[in-house]
Formats: C-alpha cells, structure tokens, sequence
C-alpha cells in the first residue's frame, strides 16, 4: 500500500506539524505515517480524507480517483 499522505501536504504547501497538529498528534509520530514506518489508524485516514476533500481509497493508493464518494444524509 502506497499512502499518498505526503503528496497531499507537499501538494498544498503544508508541514509535517500543522497536519500533526489538525491531528493532535507529534510531528514525530505524523512522519513515521508518512515513511509508512507506522499503520495510519482508520480514524486518523478518515480525518485526512476529509482535510484534503479525497476518497480513503486514493488516500491509501487504492484508486487514481481522489473524488469522494457521496455522503449519506444523516
């Protein structure tokens, strides 16, 4: 699995800590996700899904599509 984390903050001119930060989580730890030396937690890919307006499937590199799906109404 290829995350495309880092495009996706590259891409928007972002650092590493204002994204740890959105997370509320280290720097330290947010760069492991990123060099995949540690699993993205599901809630975590679902936080940046929603930051960067892409599907969790182009997140983790299952699609080349970064469109979302469409929300269900609550």
């Amino acid at each position: 699995m290829h995350l495309r984390i880092r495009d996706l903050r590259e891409d928007r001119d972002l650092k590493q800590f204002e994204i740890a930060e959105y997370l509320m989580c280290d720097q330290s730890l947010y760069s492991k996700y990123e060099r995949e030396d540690r699993e993205l937690p599901l809630r975590l890919a679902i936080m940046l899904a929603e930051f960067y307006g892409v599907s969790i499937d182009y997140l983790v590199g299952l699609t080349d599509e970064p469109k979302p799906y469409p929300r269900k109404k609550k």
